[in-house]
């Protein structure tokens, strides 16, 4: 959203909610249909998903929206490189893990 100068207007803690709220729908329906990537994937994620998708949109800024996208993968293939090093042996540190409530459930 712009202000009467043009300037952007930062969001307040009830349109975070909302953006929270809605990337969350979005990406359950990601999980619900396999789909990782909503970038690399996206003609897949705007056929299954479409419609949360847009509130997703719309919620959040573009910029926002990119962003989390991005991150969902990274933080995916962050875990399945912690998981790599463990299976192996190796020392995770403490709190380097990804919550499991906030991973992507993608088959394996």
């Amino acid at each position: 959203r712009l202000s009467a100068d043009g300037a952007f207007i930062a969001p307040d803690r009830t349109s975070r909610a909302k953006c929270y709220e809605a990337r969350d729908a979005f990406f359950q329906c990601l999980d619900k249909n396999g789909i990782l990537d909503a970038i690399k994937d996206e003609d897949k994620a705007r056929k299954e998903c479409g419609g949360v998708e847009k509130a997703f949109g719309r919620e959040c800024a573009g910029s926002w929206v990119t962003y989390f996208k991005q991150r969902r993968v990274m933080e995916w293939k962050k875990q399945q490189t912690l998981n790599k090093i463990e299976a192996e042996g190796g020392w995770v540190p403490e709190g380097a893990a990804t919550p499991a409530a906030s991973q992507p459930q993608m088959p394996k």
